[in-house]
């Protein structure tokens, strides 16, 4: 399920060849070609649009015999993986691993049994689904009635979608009446999305699509290699230093993005944070700041403008090792630029300050005026495929769907309405991942994990540490459809199904919401996500009905619990995302006289506007300057400079 245990299948080297078996069957392909299914890579936050197109194959014995029509089969072999000229993001492009993204689906390390253990020093051995859910639900149950309902708890990920990270909170909250929920994107963006929140209202990647990057005459990218990472992004990069606009990349390394840029900022590896008071510092000393624009949209500047004083140029040439021309030539293009952006990514925000290395830029970018302007603003280029929409619907332990909060009172009892539950029934906020898992097994700690869509001993800080933690556990449940390195410690492991198995929603790093399609069935013996979640709710006492498995119902849901929420869903619709290629959040339904958001509101080019509800939502950033001002950003962080993979 996890993408890097996906990668590392992907890239295994083919295992050698056995003996053939005497009646082993040989597939040889048939006409006519099925239909292609439209859908979206599994891996990246881009979610370029792809074809899948199935291969039948007719099974034939070894030994030689007539095929007859009955014979067919559209299992073996999977389908070949075609980019989409048309979508809107890739226009065509694909990454290697999105490429050989369908190479997995008949993987011949794919798990298509669950597997358990009779004892911890047991090695696995098949078990049917009903003896693998019979002893999950009887161990889940045993440590609530020993240590109480926020001893079992959920790990997610940020690659499920929509309608499972929905459903999962819904889940832990509802069957299990447990706060102990997260999930690995606690890992990936979570300081920029602290970071946007704190200077926006609103954890939003980008709020505007990646097409206005072309058009922009000028973008800050700091902490972030595309041309590595993101490869098909970089045709709008591309397109705009074409039409000359200028790129100024921060990173320590000599990256392909970076050496392609019009000018590279090489800071010392964790000095981002004073990197960026000491380009505001000179933007405020030349008079480049937008001062009609900080007083009409902006709180706090007073205090950010003391912070920064104390990081004039000099100073930061020394702790960055970035000069002083290289930083006034910086400035100078992003204030002169009609259209400019400040983009950050994991390499800035993944450090023990990054939410206030985050938030220093955001303010750079606000005291220039760029939020609200056509094709420019501040933006954080997610990673995860579902890194957007996996945290906007009750994956993260302090929020419900909609990016309601657990801890409002009317937010409670919005979504309990919708669940058909009393709010006081609602479990209060959990804690993060990180909390969450340095505590497995300890008095006042998960005692019982399920992990989906995760691999946290690879994925996870301090790996020996995670291994610990999960072996200290009384059980550890993986969902998977390989034995990854955290499964192979599991009690239990579910095999579940792939990307292209299963329909569903995903929400990619602009807001766009897309069609995830079924263009195979899972293996026999293999369930999908939903699947496992409603049958384990039914288990522990749920009413059936409250967790249904078929993912559009499940999203229909979804958009009731989202109304009127930050990211609220309640115009959007199946029909509308294929026939859109993608509708952008906020999409509040139509009111029922016509009039009110909804309908056009929500079409592409939504985010520009949103851009500009943000900016006009700016507010305090003190608590960002007070730590700038603190440090000298030689120790603003203790942790290595990390890329956005």
């Amino acid at each position: 399920m996890s993408p890097d245990r996906a990668l590392t299948a992907a890239s295994a080297p083919a295992p050698a060849a056995a003996a053939p078996r005497a009646v082993a069957p040989t597939a040889t392909p048939t006409t006519p070609t099925p239909a292609t299914t439209a859908t979206h890579c599994p891996y990246c936050a881009l979610q370029c649009g792809i074809e899948l197109r199935p291969r039948l194959y007719r099974l034939e014995s070894r030994e030689p015999r007539e095929a007859s029509p009955s014979s067919l089969g559209s299992r073996l072999g999977a389908v070949d993986l075609i980019p989409r000229d048309d979508f809107p993001t890739n226009r065509g492009g694909l990454c290697s691993k999105g490429w050989t993204a369908a190479s997995l689906l008949d993987h011949p390390d794919r798990l298509t049994t669950p597997l358990v253990r009779d004892r911890r020093s047991d090695g696995f051995r098949p078990a049917s689904w009903e003896e693998a859910l019979d002893r999950i639900v009887a161990g889940w149950r045993a440590c609530q009635r020993r240590y109480g309902p926020d001893s079992v708890g959920v790990f997610g990920g940020g690659g499920l979608t929509n309608e499972k990270a929905y459903a999962l909170g819904k889940f832990v909250r509802v069957a299990l009446r447990s706060r102990s929920i997260d999930y690995n994107g606690r890992f990936c963006m979570s300081s920029a999305a602290a970071a946007g929140n704190r200077a926006f209202g609103v954890d939003r990647g980008l709020p505007f699509p990646v097409s206005d990057i072309a058009a922009a005459d000028v973008i800050l990218l700091v902490g972030s290699n595309p041309a590595d990472t993101m490869p098909p992004i970089m045709q709008w990069f591309d397109a705009g230093r074409a039409n000359g606009a200028k790129h100024i990349v921060v990173d320590p390394r000599a990256t392909p993005t970076a050496r392609g840029a019009h000018l590279h900022l090489q800071p010392v590896p964790g000095t981002d944070l004073a990197l960026a008071a000491g380009l505001l510092h000179i933007a405020i000393r030349e008079g480049l700041v937008d001062e009609d624009y900080i007083a009409a949209r902006t709180t706090g500047y007073d205090a950010v403008r003391r912070a920064v004083t104390a990081y004039w140029p000099g100073r930061v040439e020394r702790i960055t090792g970035v000069a002083e021309d290289d930083l006034r030539q910086a400035v100078r293009l992003l204030a002169e630029a009609e259209r400019a952006m400040v983009l950050t990514a994991r390499g800035a925000e993944q450090h023990a300050s990054g939410t206030d290395t985050a938030q220093a830029f955001i303010n750079l970018a606000l005291a220039l005026g760029l939020p609200g302007r056509p094709s420019s603003g501040y933006g954080t280029i997610t990673g995860q495929g579902n890194g957007q929409g996996g945290r906007e619907h009750g994956q993260k332990a302090d929020q419900l769907p909609g990016y309601r909060k657990l801890a409002d009172p009317a937010d409670r009892a919005h979504v309990a309405a919708v669940w058909g539950i009393s709010p006081d029934d609602l479990p209060p906020p959990g804690v993060s991942a990180f909390e969450m898992l340095d505590a497995l097994g300890t008095e006042g700690g998960v005692r019982a994990m399920w992990v989906l869509g995760s691999n946290p001993i690879v994925s996870g800080p301090d790996a020996n540490r995670i291994a610990d933690r999960l072996a200290a556990l009384d059980l550890l449940v993986v969902s998977d459809f390989f034995l990854s390195e955290t499964a192979a410690l599991a009690d239990v492991v579910l095999p579940v199904a792939q990307w292209a198995e299963e329909e569903g929603t995903m929400t990619n790093l602009e807001g766009r919401v897309l069609r995830r399609r079924r263009a195979l069935d899972p293996p026999p013996g293999v369930r999908t996500d939903l699947d496992v979640i409603s049958e384990l709710a039914a288990r522990l006492g749920a009413d059936p009905a409250a967790f249904p498995a078929e993912p559009r119902t499940v999203f229909e849901e979804l958009r009731r619990a989202s109304a009127g929420g930050l990211a609220d869903y309640s115009g959007i619709s199946y029909e509308r995302i294929e026939d859109e290629k993608g509708v952008f959040w906020p999409c509040p339904a139509p009111t029922p006289a016509g009039g009110g958001q909804g309908g056009e509101e929500c079409a592409e080019g939504a985010g520009e506007r949103d851009s500009g509800r943000a900016g006009r939502g700016a507010t305090d950033a003190t608590d960002a300057t007070d730590a700038t001002d603190a440090t000298d950003a030689t120790d603003a962080t203790d942790a290595t400079d990390a890329t956005d993979a």
